[in-house]
């Protein structure tokens, strides 16, 4: 089987091994790995090594045995919603990062037994660097309907992630207000109301504590970065968070670049308004 594509500027410097993932994340990483060991992956029609560089606008090439993996890691899916495994490393929507989205990946799956189904719409957002439950509604009034209980806090989400240090206490509900900058791609956490802010509500508990301990996080509000920037400002940053986090840590822990948040279990409740949805609770295996 032949993979190509042509980078855009966000690939501008990336390892090809790691332009691949971005632009073709339905290909299993083992398999891109056993094609470079055969030497069967091109750039500009010439054999490369994974740590090559790529520039815009230039042509890879992956050739591979075929291989039937799933566009996507399916759930759960009815007639109103498809609820997708998020691997780390895809965008749900178009971002500065480039490269195929999760978004783009669930309206193939869903125009292979129809092909004319209607666009797959994201209910929420997972950061790209984390991995887990997304939502989609798959027609207008499904996405009406989950867009609404999302906002209106009736959909119980709970993550697993790694952090640095022991928490004390074990267990607590958190209070704080995060302030958005969009420009810098990043959010502060205030102790105390400032301009712009927005309340912030995040619970966790522990589940192994350690040097590096294991947290179960209940997202009460769901703001841009709130676990990553709460858990900061709390003096336990996130294991792999470059941005928030303790980079020498992470890279003592050589997880640099891989984010250990988890979205691992969804409870669906929309007032009766999707019958077959509320009460169930779905759940995914945390891959760290």
């Amino acid at each position: 089987m032949k993979y190509e594509f042509i980078t855009d500027m966000a690939a501008e410097g990336q390892r090809i091994d790691a332009c691949i993932r971005r632009f073709l994340p339905e290909v299993p990483q083992r398999t891109v790995q056993q094609s470079f060991t055969r030497r069967d992956v091109k750039l500009d029609g010439k054999r490369v090594k994974p740590d090559v560089r790529v520039t815009h606008g230039q042509k890879v090439e992956l050739f591979c045995m075929e291989q039937t993996t799933p566009l996507v890691d399916v759930v759960y899916e009815d007639d109103d919603v498809l609820l997708i495994n998020k691997r780390a490393g895809v965008s749900v929507e178009p971002d500065e990062k480039g490269g195929v989205t999760l978004t783009e990946l669930a309206l193939k799956h869903v125009r292979q037994k129809n092909p004319d189904a209607y666009p797959p719409k994201a209910c929420h957002r997972l950061d790209n660097q984390t991995c887990g439950l997304t939502l989609f509604a798959k027609n207008e009034r499904a996405e009406a309907i989950l867009t609404r209980a999302f906002k209106e806090r009736s959909m119980d989400k709970r993550y697993i992630c790694l952090v640095r240090g022991m928490m004390k206490p074990p267990a607590a509900t958190c209070k704080a207000y995060l302030v958005k900058d969009a420009k810098a791609a990043r959010v502060t956490i205030h102790d105390d109301m400032v301009k712009g802010a927005r309340p912030i509500i995040t619970e966790y508990e522990t589940l192994e504590a350690g040097p590096i301990s294991r947290l179960l996080v209940h997202l009460v509000t769901g703001r841009t970065h709130q676990i990553r920037a709460h858990m900061a400002a709390l003096g336990h940053p996130l294991l792999g968070d470059d941005v928030y986090g303790d980079r020498a840590f992470n890279r003592q822990q050589k997880v640099q670049g891989r984010l250990c948040l988890c979205a691992a279990r969804l409870t669906l409740e929309t007032g009766g308004e999707l019958p077959q949805l509320d009460g169930k609770t779905f759940s995914v295996k945390c891959p760290f």
